[in-house]
This record gives C-alpha cells, sequence and structure tokens, in this order.
C-alpha cells in the first residue's frame, strides 16, 4: 500500500480538497504544513513542480496540482461517473468551479486598493450570486452537483468552500440553503468528520 505525504502552508486552502478525499478513503497521511513563508521562498520552492504547493507524495512518486490529485483519487474511492459522459459532467462542474475560483482570486489578490474596490460590487452583486445560485439549484434539483450522486466533485466543491469564505469575509453558503444541506451532508460522512475533528484550527 503506497504512503500518502502531503506538502502544504499551514491553511485549508487548496490543500483542503485532497485532505478530505484522503479522508474519504481513509487513508492515513502526513500533513506537512509550511508555516515560515521566507524558508518556502529560499529553501523549499525552487524544488517543487514549477515552483507550486500542494505536492502529494504517493510512495515514491511525487505529484501536484490539485484537481488532478482530487481526480485521481475520486477514481481510488470509485466516486468518478460510469461512463465517459458522467465524468464529463463531473469534469464541467469543476472547470465551472474553477472560473469561479479565478474570479475571487483576483478580487482577493489584488494588491491595487482603488481597482479593489471598483471589482468588490461586480463581483459581490453580479459573479457570486450567478455562480452560487446555479450550483444551489443544480443541488435542489439534482441532490449532488454531477449526475444526481455523490462524486470526488461535492468532496472538492465543500472542501474549498471555507477558503472562499474567507476570501469574500462571510459564509459563502449563507443565503444558499441546498449549499448548506450538502456541506452538511459531506461534513456528516463519517471518515471526513472524523478530519474535521481532528484537523489543526486555522482561520483558512
Amino acid at each position: 500500500m503506497p504512503t500518502y505525504k502531503l506538502l502544504y502552508f499551514n491553511i485549508m486552502g487548496l490543500g483542503e480538497p485532497i485532505r478530505y478525499m484522503l479522508s474519504y478513503l481513509g487513508e492515513d497521511f502526513e500533513d506537512n504544513r509550511i508555516d515560515d513563508y521566507r524558508k518556502w521562498q529560499t529553501q523549499i520552492k525552487s524544488k517543487m513542480p514549477f515552483g507550486k504547493l500542494p505536492l502529494l507524495e504517493i510512495g515514491d512518486k511525487k505529484v501536484h496540482q490539485t484537481i488532478a490529485i482530487c481526480r485521481y483519487l475520486g477514481k481510488k474511492a470509485k466516486l468518478v461517473g460510469d461512463n465517459d459522459w458522467e465524468d464529463l459532467e463531473i469534469d464541467i462542474i469543476i472547470d465551472t468551479l474553477s472560473d469561479f475560483r479565478t474570479a475571487i482570486w483576483t478580487y482577493f489578490y489584488n494588491r491595487d486598493e482603488a481597482n479593489k474596490k471598483r471589482v468588490k460590487g461586480p463581483l459581490f452583486n453580479v459573479t457570486i450570486p450567478l455562480y452560487l445560485g446555479k450550483f444551489d439549484n443544480i443541488i435542489k434539483v439534482n441532490g449532488y452537483l454531477a449526475n444526481g450522486k455523490l462524486s470526488w466533485a461535492d468532496i472538492y466543491f465543500v472542501a474549498i468552500l471555507e477558503y472562499f469564505s474567507f476570501m469574500i469575509e462571510q459564509d459563502i453558503a449563507t443565503n444558499y440553503e441546498n449549499i448548506r444541506q450538502l456541506r452538511d451532508k459531506i461534513h456528516g460522512i463519517p471518515n471526513i468528520k472524523k478530519w474535521l475533528d481532528k484537523r489543526p484550527e486555522t482561520v483558512w
């Protein structure tokens, strides 16, 4: 059996979907966290594939890219589609979620305060309600985000919600009952609940 070692910063961020997936699988994993940003910049970054984290070691192999890793773990967990079309439905949700994440990131990491102030209104009043409203309705109609059944897309989605909430400084699911119900459903999965009960407490 392979051993799993995750390297990421001491936040939930893009590492949390991987932690959720490994937990769902019931896999023990080393959750290695970087607290010292200077050490990351001077000693660790240059050793990473493309200078990025998270990095997951699977036995003697090292891989990066959160979505690719979660898709791989989703296959192991049998949380993928039953055919190519169902896999397409899952990928559509994931890619759409990536578009949404990019919009929020662009706002949150914007260092031009004047520009950040200008884009805040459209983001909060148009973009966020558009995406969350559509995600919420999909869940309302189908129970889940793709194919009417639990998939790795649901786990990825719920795992990253706290990161989104931090970036917009409010619970992103406050006004979306079906998203909250999906979150509760995922958090109620026994292995994921075990992870939530023991994980380090971080803000984001």
